[in-house]
């Protein structure tokens, strides 16, 4: 969520800033899935701008069909999604992955997903859902930490280590789990054995009972451009971690494999 720091350091660094318009999206971003509804106030506390614009803001949308409100409570309406919807239109990326993730699905019989990294988030772009295993429901456009996650740990392993560092020591790395490991250097230490064996596993430090397994999608000049993983729930404190991400690590590199022949194709 952009904050009222962010902005000021963003405007320092170009003339060309429009700090009206970051302040207008720092507005709609202080909704999410756990704030779908909030007060003005509210508002302007989530996205660090004064009443007086958060108030302006919040009826300009209003009057424009992107929000809602019942004179106290204020809403996004489904208008937001256009915003999305251009992005996901003009990237061939989302609509490419999908068969395949489908597939993948089918043959492991697992919830599957597609993300790409945004700053020291990652974001999802596509997913196929056999059942939900998390506490916190995952669609396109879901963000989490990307230290805390299979596809967000491989995402920044594709990057040089130094950049790594620099996007995790930029935001603090939330504590979920009794095992989420919030050192910066830490996660770097895990970021080389990603980049060694070229797939990452994480073990319950996004959710209690959660386990993923991802793998990274280069593009035809090598980069990085996207990971794949696959969800797994945890049976019980049997359950061992390495055996269940070798039942679909095989599949899974697979899946990755074919999205980049597929790239390169295009």
């Amino acid at each position: 969520m952009t904050t009222s720091t962010e902005v000021k350091a963003a405007a320092k660094e170009s003339e060309l800033f429009v700090q009206s318009l970051a302040r207008g999206l720092a507005t709609i971003e202080a909704f999410d899935a756990q704030h779908p509804e909030l007060t003005l106030s509210e508002v302007a506390t989530r996205s660090g701008v004064s009443r007086a614009s958060a108030r302006r803001f919040l009826h300009t949308l209003v009057d424009l069909g992107f929000a809602a409100t019942d004179g106290r409570l204020f809403r996004l309406t489904p208008r937001v999604l256009r915003l999305g919807y251009a992005y996901l239109a003009s990237q061939p990326l989302p609509g490419l992955v999908g068969p395949y993730l489908q597939e993948l699905s089918d043959q492991v019989g697992e919830s599957v997903s597609a993300s790409e990294l945004d700053g020291s988030e990652v974001v999802y772009v596509a997913r196929v859902q056999t059942r939900r295993i998390m506490h916190v429901a995952i669609g396109v456009g879901t963000r989490f930490p990307a230290a805390t996650t299979s596809m967000g740990r491989v995402l920044l392993a594709g990057l040089p280590p130094e950049e790594a560092l620099h996007r995790m020591r930029a935001t603090p790395i939330p504590a979920l789990t009794e095992r989420t490991l919030t050192s910066p250097e830490a996660v770097a230490t895990e970021l080389d054995r990603v980049r060694e064996q070229g797939w990452c596993l994480v073990d319950q430090e996004l959710e209690a009972g959660l386990r993923s397994v991802a793998a990274p999608v280069h593009g035809p000049d090598g980069t990085v451009v996207c990971a794949v993983n696959v969800s797994l729930s945890v049976a019980g404190p049997d359950d061992d971690a390495a055996a269940a991400a070798e039942r679909v690590l095989a599949p899974l590199l697979k899946c990755a494999s074919d999205i980049e022949a597929a790239l390169a194709r295009r």
